[in-house]
């Protein structure tokens, strides 16, 4: 191993050691207390319960962690979105499992919390998965309510969404195991089954201080909506629960009696470990975001046996697609090759950049797996298109175009991991969020911008004191330089991997070591819906 492997490593590693301790703050929900105060009620917290309903013994992926990530400083936070969702086996079925934390603000929703409940049913309906609602929340954050009530993307497209759900036959299932209010009452109504907690659960429109004001009627809340009422007089509900374990034991029993699923039968086989050490990618991946290095030696410690056969592999080099198998799963990955190349002109093309030649390779690439019905995997470490007089007079729009299309037009699922840099339109060509990849997450060495914090940087300045200059003002170096660390600054937490899982921008930050899960879960969840659009990239310019 070369000094530079282990500078690597010791980077790398300092990286993943960090996301660590960040995940075990957001673990925490609320804090300590609260969570002691939710115990004291004989109530599981959003965690425990998802951890007692899923399988003992079988793997899960958490969606969104970092949802709300320092957002919301000035109202107390919001870890986690207030809401914990998650990938797992519940009776050895698939599901998505979605549970509000009401160690955090009572449960109730901020506007990230709406979209992280968007995105949990958008997996469940893309994928055709159950999904299972585990209720616990005091309603829309009233400080917020426009921000989070009346848009399309907000708080009522959830009901919209159980009800489209619902015509698509997905099953879905809630549990009431707290306070359920206001038009949040329609979502376990909406479901196909409604379990509720006796004592601790409870479904209003407007609860008894609410009723009190607007009628005058005097009631308590257990006697106006409380499992007993809506389980015996107003058969909202289906089943009362004696407390939080036996409502999960209920929705254990309902989704082992789900029938079989149709596939869209992606192929697999065997499993197989990678052959080469997958801790090596601690120390091929650089410490700088500038740096080259081989691609397909990360690829190498990524799939199965360390073997993949490459397509085109003496053109186009600055991207790699190759077929290979990830956990048994047959792939095809698209990747950015990260160090120099030359090209059949024996010209040399810069690691990261996407070139003529590359796109039309990639756009190839993309209609063979759709026409095989491959699944497709994007390995993310793009500075963006080459640029210059050459490029243009080349055609590289419309080359990029022509991958941008095929991209946009598959049909087979995809799935993108941020490796490293993902700038402008390169993370538009290599499948990003716009582009609805099933599943997009980022290693921490990820960053995503427009360009790197340093480019970024020197053109602000160059703006800043270009403006600065014509008003008749002079800036000195020192001020200048100081300038530019600010703005840098500023510019490099906006590229933080974490500032776009906070806006589940992606699905979130990843150990490396878990790539294989994520994909190999994705695809597993993506075989349970067939695919029923033709590719077609209609109208390209040749």
């Amino acid at each position: 191993m070369d000094i530079n492997f282990n500078k690597n490593e010791d980077h790398n590693k300092l990286l993943l050691s960090d996301l660590k301790k960040r995940l075990q703050a957001v673990y925490k929900g609320g804090g300590d207390k609260r969570i002691e105060k939710q115990h004291s009620k004989g109530k599981m917290t959003a965690r425990e319960r998802i951890d007692y309903l899923l399988d003992s013994k079988t793997k899960s992926i958490e969606i969104a962690t970092f949802a709300g990530d320092k957002m919301y400083a000035e109202h107390g936070g919001c870890p986690s979105g207030g809401v914990v969702v998650k990938l797992g086996y519940i009776s050895k079925k698939l599901c998505v499992v979605v549970a509000n934390d009401a160690t955090v603000k009572a449960g109730a929703w901020f506007p990230i919390t709406g979209k992280k409940n968007l995105r949990a049913q958008e997996i469940a309906m893309e994928n055709k998965l159950p999904i299972i609602y585990l209720v616990d929340s005091a309603g829309v954050y009233l400080p917020m309510q426009d921000q989070i009530f009346p848009d399309k993307e907000h708080f009522g497209r959830i009901f919209r969404n159980n009800a489209i759900m619902s015509s698509m036959g997905i099953t879905q299932i809630s549990a009431v195991m707290g306070s359920c209010v206001a038009g949040g009452a329609y979502l376990p109504i909406m479901s196909d089954e409604a379990i509720m907690v006796d004592k601790t659960a409870s479904i209003f429109l407007a609860g008894s201080y609410l009723v009190k004001a607007a009628i005058g009627e005097s009631i308590d809340n257990e006697t106006l909506g409380g499992a007993t009422t809506h389980n015996e007089i107003s058969g909202v509900a289906d089943y009362k629960a004696k407390d939080d374990k036996d409502a999960l034991d209920k929705i254990k029993k309902l989704v082992n009696k789900i029938g079989a699923f149709e596939k869209a039968g992606f192929n697999r086989i065997k499993t197989l470990m990678p052959k080469d050490n997958e801790e090596d990618i601690f120390g091929i991946l650089p410490k700088s975001r500038a740096d080259q290095y081989d691609m397909k030696e990360i690829i190498k410690r990524l799939v199965d046996a360390s073997e993949f056969e490459e397509y085109k592999k003496d053109f186009g080099k600055t991207i790699i697609c190759a077929y290979a198998r990830i956990d048994g799963w047959a792939v095809g990955i698209v990747a950015n090759q990260r160090k120099l190349v030359k090209n059949a002109k024996k010209e040399m093309q810069f690691g990261g950049v996407i070139y003529s030649d590359s796109a039309d390779k990639a756009t190839r690439f993309i209609a063979n797996c759709n026409q095989k019905k491959i699944p497709l995997v994007f390995l993310q470490d793009v500075t963006g298109f080459m640029v210059g007089s050459k490029s243009e007079h080349g055609g590289i729009i419309k080359d990029g175009a022509k991958m941008v299309n095929a991209v946009s037009n598959s049909v087979v699922p995809k799935f993108t991991i941020v490796i490293g840099n993902s700038y402008g339109a390169g993370n538009y060509a290599m499948c990003g969020k716009a582009y609805d990849p099933r599943f997009i997450v980022a290693w921490p060495s990820a960053e995503l911008a427009v360009m790197s914090g340093n480019s970024a940087a020197k053109v602000l300045l160059q703006i800043e004191t270009a403006s600065l200059k014509k008003r008749g003002e002079k800036i000195t170096e020192a001020q200048e330089k100081e300038l530019f660390n600010k703005i840098k600054s500023r510019y490099d937490e906006q590229v933080s991997p974490y500032f776009a899982a906070s806006r589940i921008w992606t699905d979130g930050v990843i150990n490396p070591l878990d790539t294989r899960t994520w994909i190999s879960m994705g695809i597993e969840a993506a075989n349970h819906a067939p695919i029923e659009k033709k590719f077609n990239l209609g109208i390209l310019q040749v």
